[in-house]
């Protein structure tokens, strides 16, 4: 067993450290020498933080054999994103100039892992700033790999979690989704992700000193987990929920709903707005659909999301808007080419004046509207993540077509995540050697339903991950 103990589910090696059949420093150091074989090759895990990790696991071992009860995740293993507070590491957000920012405290989300048991064993590159486009490089650490093929990107902006937990250097990763980061991610690497509902998790996405961020970062930024499993996903989430005084914005929502009366419907998309999907993902939503039809759900296609490109457009134009006014000094820290994804957007999308911010304001509470009618309907939808097969690294940073492509791609992450509903992305095999994948959309805080489906999918289809590099 000892030899594979970073292949084990996270839930799995939280109970073999609760049973005393490993160490917790047995487990840590599985995963810490599996990222020194791998992590070379892929540049997912920016900043090793082996020392701190052993005295955690130390400390778990001793808490075990004075006889106290252990955590949900005792003893797992998890990477945080660059961007996520860490309390004495530096928030670098991957660009030079914050690379001494030490931050005095965990984050609420990484609070909640290490109280459950979890320890953090690294950190997970991103684009710079999470600004620099879909492709995880930053300025600070460079290009992360996809394990599955070394020409195609990983996805992000959570594209370094989504990595180590893929290749086994992590059992589980800790993200941030406002637009699809983490479900991208998770489909482009084989792996599972969870976008949740607004304001189902504490967080604290303040970057440097007491002021917080506008209204738009302030809903759209979720902080989300990756796992191998959906089981493993499930059992993150029951961690990370509930309030925080740190964040006002947490809802005393419970983590589990009632059970729904009779077959729970599932209203299925493939093409989401019309704009075309890839055959090999439409496939994907296919399959899922006939998973969901065996399991006993009522899945039946239905024309369209509503208002898919009025939700996209007030996103566009709401979320440049408040970004405009520190354009100019954030521009320089994303180096050379990294702020070409933002400018294309900004030539495109003028900021909105006050007036005309105070109605897309109310329109985005009106499209916010007619999705909870649309899930009053279909509790469920299952769609595409992204509507094509990983891309090549870079893409959306390239030119006009291929920013506009990647936009595209991701328009149904974008618009639940303007709605604030909670979605899992789950994988459905593979097609021509690379993962393909689907989310499973949900009524606000029903990330219950979206787990149910999602486990229904894993058990007819089975887990992708972990995979050795490809590269």
């Amino acid at each position: 067993m000892k030899d594979a103990l970073w292949r084990m589910p996270a839930a799995e090696q939280a109970e073999a450290v609760r049973r005393a059949e490993v160490s917790a420093v047995e487990l840590v150091d599985s995963h810490l020498e599996r990222i020194a074989e791998v992590n070379p090759r892929v540049n997912a895990v920016t900043r090793l933080m082996a020392e701190s990790a052993r005295e955690a696991a130390a400390r778990t071992d001793r808490r075990r054999a004075a006889g106290e009860e252990l955590g949900p995740l005792a003893g797992v293993p998890f990477t945080v994103k660059e961007s996520t507070a860490v309390e004495g590491v530096p928030t670098t957000f991957g660009t030079p100039r914050f690379r001494n920012l030490v931050a005095p405290a965990d984050a609420p989300p990484v609070a909640r892992l290490r109280a459950a048991g979890a320890i953090p064993v690294g950190r997970g590159n991103i684009p710079t700033l999470i600004l620099a486009g879909m492709h995880t490089r930053s300025e600070l650490f460079g290009d992360t790999v996809n394990p599955w093929d070394g020409g195609r990107t990983p996805g992000g902006s959570s594209g370094g979690d989504a990595v180590a937990v893929a290749t086994g250097m992590a059992a589980l990763g800790l993200g941030s989704d406002s637009g699809g980061s983490v479900r991208i991610p998770a489909q482009f690497c084989g792996v599972a992700g969870l976008k949740p509902s607004t304001g189902r998790f504490p967080a604290d996405h303040r970057v440097l000193g007491p002021d917080d961020p506008g209204p738009a970062s302030q809903a759209l930024v979720t902080d989300g987990p990756l796992a191998r499993s959906v089981r493993d996903l499930r059992l993150a989430y029951e961690v990370l929920v509930g309030t925080d005084p740190r964040d006002p914005r947490a809802v005393p929502v419970p983590a589990y709903g009632e059970p729904l009366p009779g077959r729970v419907k599932v209203a299925v998309v493939a093409d989401p707005g019309g704009h075309g999907v890839h055959p090999a993902v439409r496939g994907a939503v296919a399959t899922a659909a006939d998973a969901l039809r065996d399991a006993g759900y009522d899945v039946r296609e239905v024309r369209d999301v509503p208002r898919l490109d009025e939700a996209l457009e007030a996103y566009g134009r709401i979320t440049l808007t408040e970004f405009a006014p520190t354009w100019p000094a954030v521009r320089g820290l994303l180096g050379e080419g990294g702020d070409r994804y933002i400018a294309m957007a900004m030539e495109r999308t003028p900021p909105a004046s006050a007036a005309e911010l105070m109605t897309l304001m109310g329109t985005w509470l009106n499209i916010r509207r007619s999705w909870a009618e649309f899930l009053d309907a279909h509790p469920l939808l299952l769609g595409p993540v992204f509507t094509e097969p990983p891309v090549e690294p870079g893409l959306e940073s390239r030119d006009r077509a291929g920013r506009d492509r990647v936009a595209t791609g991701m328009r149904l992450c974008t618009a639940t995540s303007f709605v604030g509903v909670p979605a899992v992305a789950v994988p459905t095999g593979t097609v021509d050697g690379l993962p393909c994948g689907v989310q499973i959309v949900g009524r606000a805080f029903r990330e219950d339903l979206c787990f149910d489906a999602a486990q229904a999918i894993e058990d007819r289809l089975g887990t992708l991950t972990p995979v050795d590099p490809r590269t």
